[in-house]
C-alpha cells in the first residue's frame, strides 16, 4: 500500500467514525451546540463537506477555485463561518448526503491527481492534502463527540495529526511574527496503542514528549496547554507548545483551561 493509499484509507476511517456518531441523531441532536462558538453539530458536518468540496475544486476547476479564493480575500475572518452556517441550515439528511458525496469524490480526485494543489496557504501534494483533511476531520469529530457527551475512539490514526503538527512548527512561529529556531526539535509521543511516534534528531537539545493524543489536540487547539500531558525540555520547545497550530489561517483562540 502506498503512502497516499494509507492516508486515504485512514481518512475514510476517520470520516466513517464521525458519520456513525451523527447518523442516529434526531433534529435536536443535530442542533446540539459544540465547543466551536456558534457552531452546532450540523455546522461541523457542513464545514467538512464545504472544505472537501473546495479541495476537489482546487484540483479540478481553477475558475471555481479562484472564486472561492476571492471570497476568502473579501471576508478573511468570516468566510469559513458563513459557509458552515449556510450549509447547516439545510435539513440534516441533506447535510450528511452532501458530506458523503464530497469526501468520496475527494478521495477519488486525490488518488489520481498529479502535481500539487493550490490551497489557502502553500500548494499541497495529494498526500499532504489527505493529511490535512484527516487532521480537520479528526479535530471536528472531537467537537461533535464532545457535544454529544460521548468519547471518540482513540486510534493510532492520530499519528497523521502529530506528523502535521511537527511539520507546521515553523508556520506556527510565522503567524505569531516570530522567528523559528534553526534547529529541529526531538518529538517522542506515545500513541494510543503504546507505540511510539518520533520525529527529529535523537540528540536535539529541544525536546517534546508525552501523549500523542494530547499533542494532536494541542496542535488543533482542542485542549489548553496546561491540560495537555506533554513535557517540553528547553525554552524554545516550551514556547512552541504555547503557539502550536496545524491548521492554516490566523491563530485561533484555543480552549480554556479546565476548571
Amino acid at each position: 500500500m502506498s503512502v497516499l493509499d494509507e492516508l486515504l484509507a485512514d481518512l475514510r476511517a476517520e470520516g466513517d467514525q464521525l458519520r456513525a456518531a451523527v447518523t442516529p441523531l434526531d433534529d435536536d441532536g443535530w442542533r446540539m451546540p459544540t465547543p466551536a462558538d456558534g457552531w452546532d453539530v450540523a455546522a461541523q458536518i457542513a464545514h467538512l463537506a464545504w472544505t472537501d468540496e473546495a479541495a476537489v475544486l482546487a484540483a479540478t476547476d481553477k475558475e471555481r477555485w479562484d472564486e472561492i479564493v476571492l471570497d476568502a480575500i473579501d471576508d478573511p475572518t468570516g468566510f469559513v463561518d458563513k459557509a458552515a452556517l449556510a450549509g447547516a441550515a439545510e435539513p440534516p439528511v441533506r447535510v450528511l448526503a452532501r458530506w458523503d458525496t464530497a469526501r468520496t469524490r475527494l478521495a477519488e480526485v486525490l488518488r489520481h491527481h498529479e502535481g500539487r494543489l493550490p490551497w489557502f496557504g502553500p500548494a499541497m501534494s495529494p498526500a499532504s492534502m489527505a493529511t490535512a483533511r484527516l487532521m480537520e476531520t479528526w479535530a471536528h469529530s472531537l467537537d461533535v463527540h464532545d457535544a454529544l457527551g460521548v468519547t471518540a475512539e482513540r486510534t493510532d490514526r492520530v499519528r497523521h495529526v502529530c506528523h502535521l503538527g511537527v511539520r507546521t512548527r515553523d508556520f506556527a512561529y510565522s503567524v505569531h511574527s516570530a522567528e523559528p529556531p534553526a534547529e529541529d526539535f526531538r518529538v517522542e509521543l506515545t500513541l494510543p496503542s503504546g507505540a511510539l511516534f518520533t520525529a527529529g534528531p535523537v540528540d536535539a537539545a529541544q525536546r517534546v514528549s508525552g501523549s500523542a493524543w494530547d499533542f494532536a489536540r494541542l496542535v488543533t487547539q482542542r485542549i489548553h496547554r496546561d491540560d495537555a500531558d506533554l513535557v517540553a525540555e528547553g525554552q524554545d520547545a516550551a514556547y512552541w507548545l504555547s503557539i502550536a497550530q496545524a491548521f492554516a489561517g490566523p491563530p485561533g483562540t484555543g480552549r480554556s483551561k479546565r476548571g
